[in-house]
Formats: structure tokens, C-alpha cells, sequence
């Protein structure tokens, strides 16, 4: 399947630089106040820190609470700038030019981008909407080869939020072992914590076999993307050396503020997600309803986790023109969605990002969709 990943540019600057008043684009929970951390961890916990070079592995203390979390040692660990630096240091150092790597679509675009930035050989499998998105091991064993380096699965998927069940895991495990024996498996976890109300947080795949890498942040599910703080899980310890290595020749190390700070998200983690469950599952019952009064004219995905779902106008009620109309509608209506183009998917399918937003705002913004809606589908 033929997928760009991208955005024109002017697109990209949109998405990074403006806030519209009703962003229904965002992935992650709503963001977390720096004060908000001072008041859980103390001061106390940051004047201590020494503001010098941190270790290019990242701090043994940060590395010891995301260990506890994956079931996996802290040697195990490697902290990133986000998952973005995690995937561009695997994509180089684990695979080469020629070699192969299997994308599941829709996808993360990073997660694509990084692989072709290091001269590698994407091949994308496409998943269903009408199937849930579920990993389907039997379509990613047809892509597989000798030449495989890396497959690239999330649960839950940005942008579906649907979650991998272990039983698909262990058959793609099966079916790597048996075409290329030699590759990793990269779960990227990043928004397991996203649950909705009091629903368990499912297991890590850190730990259950030795090909399987994990990423995760505290990016979404905590909302502190600013602090870019990310890890990867390895269990190859030649192979996290050489991450470090690079990661030291690239940064040399990652933020020793930001990393404490983390560290006292992390030990907050009950305090700072409990609530966050509670509004994304008050979220996801709006944005349900909202589904149920416009179910002849748009389909969605619910997701299992993450702060953001799927949803597809019909071909009933829709033309590709209608479609394309709706998309340049959104501007006017300052209202934004991301378009399922950049994810490797139909400009027929949006992410609708539902835990950004504060709940009395998020009514307002599928009203505006809604009028997006209604606009597209007059002739």
C-alpha cells in the first residue's frame, strides 16, 4: 500500500503551531500544570538536582520506576527525548539500507518515517476498519521475508485506541520465528495507562519474550508531553548499548530536570491518572452519544483505551466530494480533526481526539463538527 505518512507542510505547521478553539485533533489527555507537579512531589525533590550531564542510558532512578511498571530490569531500559528519538535510534542502529520493516496502518507517522529516514524498506499492512483495526497475524505474515528487521505494532493504535490481543501477539511472534527468526517485534505502549474509569490497565509485552521491544512516555496518558521524556525496553543488551551510544552521540543525554520531574510523575502515576480515567470515560460518553445521533451518516471505532477514536463518513451520505468539502469546511468552523491521509488511511476516516479537551468544551466542538457535517453533505 502506497502511504506518504505526511502532511503537505503548510498542513504540519497548522497541526504543531495552532490551537483551535474546538480541537477534536489532539491524542493526548489534557496537559498537566507544572504547579500541579510542585504541589504532588514537593520542591523539595528538585533542588537537589545537579543541572550537569545527565547519563546518556538516563537516570537510574527514572529507569528503576519504568522497569517496575514493564516487568522488565532497569538495565533493560533506555530513556529517550519521546518516542520519537526511541524509533529514529532503532530505526539506525538495529536496522540498515535493504533491510525490511512492516508497518501495521494506520499508524503513528513517525513510527513510518523514521524507518524510511534510515534507508530502509517499509512495507505497510494495511488493517480493516471494518474489522476494529485488529492485528491481524495471518496479513502480516504475508509481508514478512528473511529480510525483515522490525515489525512496528501500538496498543492501543494511534489513532484507533483499539488494543492487541496477546493471543495475535503470540501468532505474529510464531510467524517471525518461523520467516525471520532474527527480528524484533516493537510494541509501542504509549498509551497503555489510558484506561477509561476504574478498567484495569492491560500488561505490559515488555516482559513475555526476548524479541519484543517496548516504547512508552509520559506524554498522553499523563499529559506532559513538554517534558519529552520516553523510553524504550530491550532485552538484547548489545543492542542497548549501541541505543546509548548513539543516543550519546546524537544528545548525549536526556534532560536531568526533565527526568526528575518524571520521576515524580511516575511516583504520582495513581494521584495524576485516577482522575484523568474518570474524565476520559465522561469524554467517551459524550462523544458516544454523539455517534448515536449521527449513526446514519458516520461510523466509528469505540476505542479499548487512549484519549481518542476513529470515526468514518459513510458512503451513503457522502460522496468523495462531500468528503473533500468537509475537510476545507473545518478551517471556518475553527475546529480541527486529523485526517486519516496522514495516519496511511482514507481521507474518509478522522482521529477524534476526545481527552484534551475540557468536558464543557467538548460538546461545543461536536456541535461544530456536526455543522461540518451538515455543510459537506449539502450539494
Amino acid at each position: 500500500m502506497a502511504w506518504s505518512g505526511r502532511f503537505p507542510r503548510n498542513d504540519i505547521i497548522s497541526l504543531l503551531d495552532h490551537y483551535p478553539v474546538h480541537n477534536l485533533g489532539e491524542s493526548t489527555s489534557q496537559d498537566l500544570l507544572f504547579g500541579d507537579v510542585v504541589d504532588l512531589i514537593g520542591l523539595d525533590a528538585l533542588r537537589s538536582v545537579r543541572l550537569g550531564y545527565g547519563s546518556a542510558a538516563g537516570s537510574a532512578d527514572l529507569r528503576a520506576r519504568i522497569a517496575d511498571l514493564t516487568g522488565v530490569s532497569a538495565d533493560q531500559v533506555l530513556t529517550t527525548q519521546g518516542v520519537a528519538l526511541g524509533l529514529y535510534l532503532l530505526a539506525v542502529e538495529h536496522c540498515r539500507p535493504g533491510d525490511e520493516v512492516v508497518v501495521l496502518t494506520p499508524a503513528f507517522p513517525p513510527t513510518r518515517d523514521a524507518m524510511v529516514g534510515s534507508g530502509v524498506i517499509v512495507r505497510t499492512v494495511p488493517l480493516a476498519f471494518d474489522d476494529r483495526y485488529r492485528l491481524d497475524a495471518g496479513m502480516v505474515a504475508a509481508a514478512l521475508s528473511p529480510a525483515t528487521r522490525l515489525v512496528c505494532v501500538a496498543t492501543p493504535q494511534n489513532p484507533s485506541g483499539v488494543v492487541a490481543q496477546p493471543d495475535d501477539v503470540d501468532a505474529l511472534l510464531g510467524h517471525m520465528q518461523r520467516v525471520c527468526p532474527s527480528a524484533l517485534l516493537l510494541v509501542d505502549e504509549i498509551y497503555r495507562d489510558a484506561t477509561y474509569g476504574d478498567a484495569p490497565i492491560p500488561p505490559s509485552f515488555a516482559a513475555i519474550d526476548p524479541r519484543i521491544v517496548t516504547s512508552g512516555s509520559i506524554s498522553k496518558a499523563h499529559g506532559a508531553p513538554g517534558l519529552r521524556c520516553g523510553w524504550l525496553t530491550l532485552h538484547d543488551p548489545e543492542l542497548r548499548d549501541r541505543l546509548i551510544v548513539a543516543k550519546m552521540n546524537i544528545v548525549l543525554s536526556g534532560s536531568v530536570l526533565d527526568e526528575a520531574v518524571a520521576v515524580g510523575i511516575l511516583e504520582a502515576r495513581d494521584r495524576i491518572l485516577q482522575p484523568r480515567r474518570e474524565l476520559l470515560k465522561q469524554a467517551l460518553a459524550i462523544v458516544e452519544a454523539w455517534q448515536d445521533e449521527q449513526h446514519e451518516r458516520v461510523d466509528w471505532i469505540r476505542p479499548d483505551g487512549g484519549a481518542m477514536c476513529c470515526i468514518r463518513l459513510s458512503r451513503d451520505a457522502f460522496s468523495d466530494e462531500a468528503v473533500q468539502r468537509f475537510w476545507t469546511t473545518l478551517p471556518g468552523l475553527d475546529l480541527q480533526l486529523g485526517n486519516g491521509e496522514w495516519f496511511g488511511e482514507s481521507h474518509r476516516i478522522a482521529r477524534l481526539g476526545f481527552g484534551y479537551l475540557p468536558l464543557e468544551r467538548l460538546t461545543p466542538a461536536l456541535e461544530q463538527l456536526t455543522a461540518g457535517l451538515d455543510t459537506a453533505s449539502r450539494p
